[in-house]
């Protein structure tokens, strides 16, 4: 491979125009192809397989008027009035709800009896033709615009539902980890050049695969976190893919080799590992798929095509930018021509030499503090609670999230959890019978706070019943109340009863994806493993390897659970209201690290087998692989964790609670887990950390990431000419 990725880095070092053309082209025809062609994405999270979703299909076909997005428009009166004494006003409000566009009508608070027992609150529900992602943004902001009259009248009037759900806006607040970035190249390199060519080639990188992403969008249903997942994803590593190419090329040249030679090595040797990582990355979010949760399966995939573009433009249009900078990407002190390492290296050893001598004299106690303190940070994971969170967890500011306090206010948590129960048959005698029947099992269960009347659909065979709990929608209580109400209804025999809601469905995902959690884990483990034995033909650094992850997993998780569900320090992340973690963040982030750990991983102690394999020994191999690559690792690790860490800024409790765990994980992995506990234990095992058995030796293919084969290629073969630059 690193042959191959040699004379790939080497030619396009050399037809750097014609590259640059043809990325140039690929990114305008992205772009137009995503402005023509993009969709809508969706907050709708559909589940085939569980029974809130099997009711959902069952109105969308039996009970088509009941199966759009719903609204609920929140009406309250000042301090210590009624509304009866502004019932015409809010006669009026219900008129203009049922004449809004897309509406099929609104429901009268005073004659459904949604009126709070002070009589100083009501909700108007307001049925939508469409589900909440077909809903149109004209017909969303005429719905929040609705109700100035009753304003005017001294009411309170706030607008929440489903079809409220907003999409996570990426503004400008993230572009600080960005700016941070950069600034860490700047350090790094000590160039302007170096820095801003890196960084404009992962912009390039990223905006490609984002334009790809948005153009597949018309055909394939894209939940409203995908992309902003991609774009996080896509811009950490594509800074990182192309500051280990273009490290690894200043270096080339410090040697003495031609720009253009020192470009196709910096892509064979560099360019390899590249490739490797991104390849588990892209392999651990594909990998996504065998949970069987389409919108999971999507997110996963949508972020593993913008990490396949990432390497593929650090592997070809990195080399090409190197030839547009010549010697410009070195520091002004040694772009002098002739100048060499021989020349300017200074005998003095880096932090990363220093800092390597240190963990190896005191490996065991250093061994010791590292897990135990990773252990001791994964304790408040033992307590995690997974849900997909409503308008009460969204920022205080937000319409929906006005609503929904109020609603607290007025009628209790557990309004905000509203239930469905689907009753259908083939008789309409049959299913008026079989709902009551069902409403007279669920009188006194535990959690319930009332069971309404059923509406019937226009041929009568379906019924809708509302289920109120007592609880929010993502309480324990209100759990048990779903599992509760299900059990119960299984005893009305001759008729097929679903529950179902936005509640149900959040109960739905979070148990499916805690089922497949374990499964996802050991396979992420499991290939792990297998790589990394293929890459360092060895047995024990891989399992290694695969502990140091499930620490980095476990801490990450205990440090979110603590801010994000038990609210300690929240509000110096912003967070407003504490609470369940969204359902699909911790698999999300298993897939996830995973590849960025096996980054740093490779940069490390392929160095470090790379030296055991010429004869240093395995301290003086730890060392020096440590010594060489810190540097380098840490300005990555940096650059990923603010990148990350940019979108904690955002007001999305979800998109934040993403940014913050990704941020914290890579760092922990980096910083405490690769650059500590793994050269302490490389170390401490000496020559057993890379045996391998004879015959698995052979069993095994030679990826030869480290370059032995490339190095032996370029010995062999004539001087190459250099290019001109």
């Amino acid at each position: 491979m690193a042959t191959v990725l040699y004379r790939l880095g080497r030619a396009s070092f050399r037809h750097r125009w014609l590259v640059l053309i043809i990325w140039v082209v690929v990114l305008g025809g992205l772009g137009g192809a995503a402005a023509a062609f993009s969709g809508a994405t969706s907050s709708d999270f559909t589940m085939p397989g569980t029974e809130s979703q099997r009711a959902i299909d069952a109105l969308k076909s039996q009970f088509p008027e009941a199966s759009g997005a719903t609204g609920t428009i929140v009406v309250a009166a000042p301090q210590g009035q009624q509304l009866t004494a502004s019932k015409s006003t809010v006669d009026g409000l219900v008129a203009e709800a049922s004449k809004l566009p897309g509406v099929l009508g609104a429901l009268d608070p005073f004659q459904t009896g949604a009126l709070s027992q002070d009589g100083r609150y009501a909700l108007i529900t307001v049925q939508f033709a469409d589900r909440a992602d077909k809903v149109t943004d004209e017909q969303r902001t005429a719905y929040e615009n609705s109700g100035a009259a009753a304003r005017q009248a001294g009411l309170t009037v706030e607008h929440g539902g489903e079809v409220m759900n907003s999409e996570p806006e990426v503004g400008g607040t993230e572009g600080i980890g960005v700016l941070i970035a950069l600034v860490v190249l700047v350090v790094t390199f000590g160039s302007l050049v170096a820095a801003g060519m890196t960084m404009l080639n992962a912009l390039i990188g990223v905006g490609a695969g984002m334009a790809g992403l948005f153009a597949l969008s018309g055909v394939v249903q894209l939940t409203s976190t995908a992309p902003v997942l991609a774009l996080m994803l896509g811009l950490a590593v594509g800074i990182d893919y192309s500051l280990f190419i273009t490290s690894r090329h200043r270096q080339n040249l410090v040697d003495g080799l031609a720009p253009d030679e020192a470009a196709g090595r910096a892509v064979g040797t560099a360019g390899s590992a590249v490739v490797f990582a991104g390849a588990t990355v892209v392999i651990a979010l594909a990998g996504l798929f065998v949970v069987n949760i389409p919108f999971l399966t999507v997110m996963g995939l949508a972020a593993a095509g913008t990490v396949a573009v990432a390497v593929l433009v650090a592997i070809t249009l990195q080399p090409a930018l190197l030839g547009f900078a010549g010697r410009r990407i070195l520091p002004k002190r040694l772009r002098k021509t002739g100048e060499t390492s021989d020349t300017v290296v200074h005998h003095v050893e880096g932090f990363g030499f220093r800092w390597a001598r240190a963990i190896t004299r005191f490996r065991v106690p250093v061994l010791l503090i590292g897990v135990i303190g990773l252990g001791a940070l994964a304790i408040p994971a033992a307590d995690m609670r997974i849900a997909l969170p409503g308008a009460s967890a969204g920022p205080t500011d937000s319409p929906a999230r006005k609503a929904a306090d109020l609603i607290d206010e007025g009628f209790g948590p557990g309004f905000n959890g509203r239930l469905a129960l689907v009753v259908s048959t083939d008789s309409a005698d049959t299913t008026k019978a079989k709902a009551q029947e069902a409403l007279g099992v669920l009188q006194g269960t535990t959690n319930l706070l009332a069971a309404t009347p059923p509406n019937f659909s226009r041929d009568g065979k379906t019924a809708l019943l509302a289920i109120i709990p007592k609880t929010g929608p993502t309480d324990e209580a209100t759990e048990t109340l779903v599992h509760d109400v299900r059990a119960k209804v299984k005893q009305v025999q001759g008729a097929d009863i679903a529950l179902t809601g936005q509640t149900a469905v959040g109960i739905d995902v979070s148990e499916k994806l805690s089922d497949a959690m374990p499964r996802y884990l050991l396979l992420v483990v499991g290939l792990s493993v297998l790589l990394l034995m293929l890459v360092f033909r060895s047995i024990l650094v891989p399992l290694k390897a695969a502990a140091g992850f499930l620490l980095t997993v476990g801490a990450t998780f205990g440090i979110t659970v603590l801010v994000f569900q038990q609210g300690h320090l929240a509000s110096l992340v912003g967070l407003d209201t504490p609470g369940p973690l969204v359902s699909f963040l911790p698999i999300l982030l298993i897939g996830i690290l995973f590849g960025l750990a096996m980054d740093y991983e490779v940069f490390l102690v392929s160095r470090m087998r790379e030296d055991y394999v010429h004869g240093a020994g395995p301290q003086e191999a730890t060392i020096s692989g440590m010594g060489h690559g810190a540097r380098v690792v840490t300005a990555a690790a940096l650059i990923m964790t603010s990148v990350f860490a940019g979108f904690i800024l955002l007001d999305d409790p979800v998109i934040k609670s993403m940014g913050f765990a990704l941020a914290i994980g890579v760092a922990i992995d980096a910083f405490v887990v690769r650059m500590t506990i793994v050269p302490a234990v490389v170390s401490l095992l000496g020559r057993a950390a890379w045996w391998l058995p004879g015959w698995l030796s052979k069993l095994l293919p030679n990826v030869d990431i480290e370059g032995e084969k490339l190095r032996e290629h370029l010995a062999a073969a004539p001087e190459p000419e250099p290019a001109h630059v």
